[in-house]
């Protein structure tokens, strides 16, 4: 079996993983949040308001300063939601297992231990 044939099992494998199941389950259900897909499209167009605001030749800094906090207070309520963090969370846990990956692949490839090993198998647990 070649490299890429190997790779596309391994793909395969990964997308029946718990972890990318439930980072799929977390993305649909932060898609399909009513509350988040609100806040995102206000957020959108407090963007295109302070885009417009600030090609302006003579700009309000005020009203400027306005849309920013606007902005800021929108996105503080999208990452406050829990499906937000639950994407997140999802996120992270892909991120963990991707790089446990990598750092098999490596070893395989060197026999080497990737720069970022703590030799406290706590940390890590992708070389055994």
């Amino acid at each position: 079996m070649g490299i890429f044939e190997l790779a596309a099992e391994l793909g395969k494998a990964l997308k029946n993983d718990k972890r990318l199941i439930a980072l799929e389950e977390a993305r649909k259900a932060y898609e399909a949040d009513e509350r988040v897909g609100k806040l995102m499209m206000e957020y959108e167009v407090q963007q295109k308001a302070i885009q417009n605001e600030a090609a302006k030749a003579e700009r309000d800094e005020t009203l400027l300063k306005m849309i920013q906090d606007r902005i800021d207070a929108i996105y503080d309520q999208i990452v406050g939601t829990e499906t937000y963090k639950a994407l997140e969370a999802a996120q992270e846990e892909v991120n963990k297992l991707m790089e446990l990956v990598n750092t098999t692949i490596t070893f395989n490839i060197t026999g080497e231990q990737p720069s970022s090993c703590t030799h406290d198998c706590s940390t890590c647990g992708g070389c055994h």
